[in-house]
């Protein structure tokens, strides 16, 4: 399960009304897409590490890293071109405040 609804991506995107749920499917595989790669960045699952029974609420940092990276792919759907990078400044910087570094 996403920790980023589509709903919420939409608010992210400053959807309006209009446009429906025309890319509801595209949006969700973004979020899964973003959550996977956020979560392979951390070394662990977010949702086995919070938001659980007993466990601490997932980090609005995590959420919004994961919002961004799908928003950000969302938007730009092509890897190379004028101001192309790899990802949104920022999202490389939440998930090492919450990486598990092992050596």
């Amino acid at each position: 399960m996403a920790i980023v609804t589509v709903s919420e991506i939409k608010e992210q995107l400053s959807f309006t009304d209009d446009i429906g749920s025309v890319d509801d499917p595209l949006l969700q595989r973004k979020l899964d897409a973003a959550q996977n790669h956020v979560e392979r960045l951390l070394g662990f699952k977010i949702e086995e590490t919070f938001g659980g029974e007993d466990q601490d609420p997932v980090p609005p940092a995590l959420i919004e890293a994961v919002s961004q990276l799908a928003a950000w792919w969302y938007e730009q759907r092509e890897a190379a071109g004028d101001g192309a990078r790899e990802i949104p400044f920022g999202v490389r910087e939440i998930v090492t405040e919450y990486r598990e570094f092992t050596f």
